[in-house]
């Protein structure tokens, strides 16, 4: 019985894998197909011939020279600016005596249910009164500040698992609250921070809406707005947006492939005490 539990348990994981990675399986096959036999023979099937020629067209359709570049220097930019940042209020909120700590910790979870597309009429109105619209730089400010409240929440778990004891110690020493924050509490949140820092690339890299309400123009494009430069009027180029889908995300897959264990880790660091 036991080992027919386990047989059932293990074809239940693997349907479920196979389940699950095979929208991938599908768009990879769709971006190495010619659009005529996908239009022929459906998504669903075994492409008669193959070719990358869809790659190169992807690329220039997509305008990725331009919307990497971007989206590269929002990464560079944005995620360390915004987990210092954040970093920075939930150790306040975690480990130090301040007023109104209760109520800025309520307000971050707040911001954590509010829906971006409420604020942004007054959001675009700012940035234009300050000739920031339609700029990557302008945008940082707005990516950082909607990012932060799932980013201290995820810290400030983690955060309040770091000894007082430790601390107070180093305050005995000499030691003022930045010296500790930078010397002992960053040291010891490593995999905490990287989970914030890959979930904040990963959210920033595929963000749509903000980029689309303030860029307009070509040469402020982001990877998201450079697919959807495969949208026509009157039909799709489905094996080129295959193809542009995969230039855009094997970046961030990757990426996740090989950090996905800190990711779990960071995640689950602050769920349990002691």
């Amino acid at each position: 019985m036991k080992r027919l539990r386990s047989i059932l348990l293990t074809g239940g994981i693997l349907v479920a894998g196979l389940v699950w990675i095979s929208p991938l399986v599908l768009l990879v096959l769709s971006a190495v197909r010619p659009l005529s036999d996908f239009l022929s023979n459906g998504p669903i099937s075994w492409p008669e011939t193959f070719t990358s020629s869809n790659f190169p067209e992807a690329w220039d359709v997509g305008n990725f020279g331009t919307s990497y570049t971007n989206s590269l220097f929002l990464l560079v930019i944005k995620v360390p600016l915004g987990v210092l940042l954040a970093a920075l209020l939930a150790y306040a909120l975690a480990k130090l005596r301040i007023r109104l700590k209760g109520v800025t910790l309520f307000f971050v979870v707040i911001g954590v249910s509010v829906p971006i597309y409420i604020s942004i009429v007054p959001l675009f109105t700012m940035l234009r009164g300050v000739g920031l619209t339609d700029s990557i730089p302008g945008i940082v400010g707005p990516y950082v500040a909607f990012g932060l409240p799932l980013q201290v929440l995820i810290l400030h778990a983690f955060f309040r698992r770091v000894p007082d004891e430790l601390l107070e110690a180093a305050r005995v020493d000499g030691a003022g609250d930045l010296r500790i924050f930078f010397r002992i509490v960053l040291p010891l949140s490593v995999p905490a921070l990287l989970t914030v820092a890959i979930l904040d690339a990963v959210a920033t890299w595929n963000e749509l809406f903000l980029a689309l309400s303030l860029l307009s123009s070509q040469e402020n494009q982001t990877i998201p707005l450079g697919l959807l430069n495969f949208q026509g009027q009157f039909a799709t180029n489905h094996t080129g947006l295959a193809a542009g889908i995969l230039i855009a995300v094997v970046p961030i897959l990757v990426l996740y492939m090989f950090l996905q264990k800190f990711i779990v880790g960071g995640l689950t660091a602050g769920a349990t005490k002691g």
